[in-house]
């Protein structure tokens, strides 16, 4: 079951999209000469906007505090109701052109009997609604001041601290390989033909990028190979002066305060002229052509052999910068995983005083799924910790229900969620109605977003094409692992479990996903979308999904479905019909989103 909480950094680009849709042609052209509507849409407009203005301070601080948490839920229940009358109106404005351009068919009394009635019935309630929707924007915006939440506060994500070069080495488990791999080909001259390689470690938060590039930094066959060695922690902004100031500082051991950049790289030229250099860019998010380039410039004076290690999170800053194949960073094995938690949870390594904690470590680490980053925050939260009670806890717990202990797990993937692009935010987040280990496949993915309207359609490329680069950025940016398949042409993508329950983290209490028959709904008068891959187990919880006024999703298999005498189409069908409160006349619409 998803938990109950959502990022306000979904809630921007909710409202990116609202706005939108206030603007768009159907429904300016619908509100036209309905001018007490046009007033109050107008005020929903401005009250939106001063909303959008505390999302960057209560993102940040919803993190720590539940009280956050809950008003960002409360909010985004309100901000469906507006998305929900806004579609309505854009349905109804294009029902109508619809029926002007079939105004010749055969049907054309009963359509427009029909259609004059639902207009009716959307006309009588539309300024109550937006009313309603006004009053509960009131009253959350109101709790600002409760709540210290602050208006227009910069962005601020929790981070992680900046990094250095220097790593415990008894603390790294499971990464021999991959470090005698890449010293390899540091050692190598002429692989490309390039003065200056640059060699990519890529992989998701977490995973262990960093420490793998401070293993083979510090190897002494590296340090021997190369005449100067300087690393540079990049993060989010790609700044060329800072990095250059660093990169010249540290091959002259001395503090660089040089501002001109001019300045700046004709010294760095100087200094490496005809010298062998290894220089790490840690945690680098992206990085255009241009920038490249400009940073770059002063390494063409390095010594034949020079290399460049980069570890970032992105495919896509590995192909703009990397001349050497990327190394790609799998998780741990269940073993490493094991040895790295209980390094860190134990005084004294390898050494358990209590076997039962020793059973229940492990099944800690499982929970990690070959995480570094994971089983060394969980092992650190539990490190001299003697109460059994304390590690059930922590072992039936969310991970991201633990991040009030300060650990280091929420920084790292969150990030990850917060500086995606709008329209990805939510795609990913919808994402959370599949379960653990579900097979993605990119099409039908794609037609689901479609679906649920959450692909933009001003672009010239079709809908699909747009999906599928959504898809592929989302691949880009680890969010979705590619999984080898010997016996198939289609391409198979999974989620790892901790990306996944970041999925979970955004989406909320408007997600549910219903795993087996002994799961029990509660709290599900704000849910929106609903999953079930067994249909057996969907059709016992109708009674309760009734309490789902506003669904707008069910993906419900058929293949455990166990009661062949009834039609389960149909029987589906009929089922939505109940439980979205419909009339037949809705009956397409409903049909369209199974």
């Amino acid at each position: 079951m998803a938990l109950e909480v959502v990022g306000g950094a979904f809630l921007s680009s909710s409202l990116a999209v609202l706005f939108d849709r206030m603007a768009s042609r159907p429904v300016v052209d619908f509100i036209r000469g309905k001018k007490t509507a046009a007033v109050l849409l107008h005020k929903l407009k401005m009250k939106l906007l001063s909303v959008n203005k505390l999302l960057d301070d209560a993102e940040e601080k919803q993190l720590r505090n539940s009280r956050v948490r809950d008003w960002l839920t409360e909010l985004k229940d309100v901000l469906y109701h507006a998305d929900d009358l806004l579609d309505e109106i854009k349905t109804e404005a294009l029902r109508c052109k619809m029926e002007v351009e079939d105004s010749g068919s055969s049907r054309t009394n009963q359509v427009l009997e029909f259609s004059s009635t639902s207009i009716h019935e959307l006309d009588e309630s539309l300024e109550p609604r937006i009313l309603d929707i006004l009053d509960r924007l009131e009253l959350t915006v109101n709790e600002k001041d409760v709540l210290d939440l602050k208006e227009g506060v910069k962005d601020r994500p929790q981070g992680r601290l900046p990094t250095t070069s220097l790593v415990e080495e008894s603390s790294v488990y499971g990464r021999d390989e991959e470090k005698e791999a890449i010293i390899k080909l540091l050692l190598a001259d002429g692989i490309t033909g390039n003065k200056t390689d640059v060699l990519p470690i890529v992989g998701m938060g977490g995973l262990g990028k960093t420490t793998l590039a401070q293993l083979v930094y510090n190897d002494d066959r590296v340090e021997q190979h190369f005449v100067h060695q300087s690393w540079s922690c990049v993060s989010v902004e790609f700044d060329v002066i800072k990095i250059t100031q660093i990169l010249y500082g540290a091959v002259t051991s001395q503090t660089c305060n040089i501002t001109d950049l001019n300045m700046l790289q004709v010294k760095l030229k100087e200094t490496l002229s005809g010298k062998k250099f290894l220089f790490v860019l840690d945690d680098v998010w992206t990085v255009t052509n241009d920038e490249w380039d400009l940073l770059s410039r002063p390494f063409e004076s390095g010594g034949h052999g020079s290399k460049i290690i980069v570890t970032t999170r992105h495919e896509d800053v590995a192909g703009i910068i990397g001349t050497l194949q990327s190394q790609h960073l799998m998780q741990l094995s269940e073993e490493n995983c094991w040895s790295l938690f209980s390094k860190h949870a134990f005084k004294n390594a390898g050494v358990t005083a209590d076997l039962s904690l020793e059973v229940i470590g492990k099944q800690i680490a499982q929970k990690c799924k070959g995480l570094p980053l994971a089983a060394k925050s969980l092992g650190g939260l539990l490190r001299s910790e003697p109460n059994i009670e304390k590690w059930e806890e922590v072992l039936n717990n969310d991970i991201w229900e633990l991040l009030d202990k300060k650990n280091g797990i929420l920084p790292a993937l969150w990030l990850s969620y917060h500086y995606l692009p709008p329209n990805l935010k939510r795609c990913f987040a919808y994402c959370s109605i599949f379960p653990q280990d579900y097979e993605f496949h990119k099409l039908k993915l794609v037609l689901l977003w479609m679906a649920e309207d959450l692909l933009p359609s001003k672009s010239k490329t079709t809908l699909e094409q747009v999906g599928e680069n959504y898809f592929d950025d989302l691949v880009s940016r680890s969010f979705f692992q590619h999984v080898p398949q010997q016996y198939s042409d289609k391409p198979i993508f999974t989620m790892h479990d901790l990306i996944h329950d970041l999925a979970n983290f955004v989406s909320g209490e408007f997600c549910i996903r219903l795993e087996n028959n002994d799961d029990v709904l509660e709290n599900v008068s704000k849910s929106r979308h609903f999953s079930c891959m067994d249909a057996s187990a969907a059709i016992d919880q109708w009674d309760s999904l009734c309490e789902a006024k506003y669904l707008r999703t069910f993906l419900v298999s058929r293949c455990n479905y166990k009661r062949p005498n009834l039609d389960f189409d149909i029987f589906l069908k009929l089922q939505c019909l109940r439980v979205l409160n419909l009339s037949v006349h809705k009956i397409d619409v409903v049909v369209a989103r199974l």
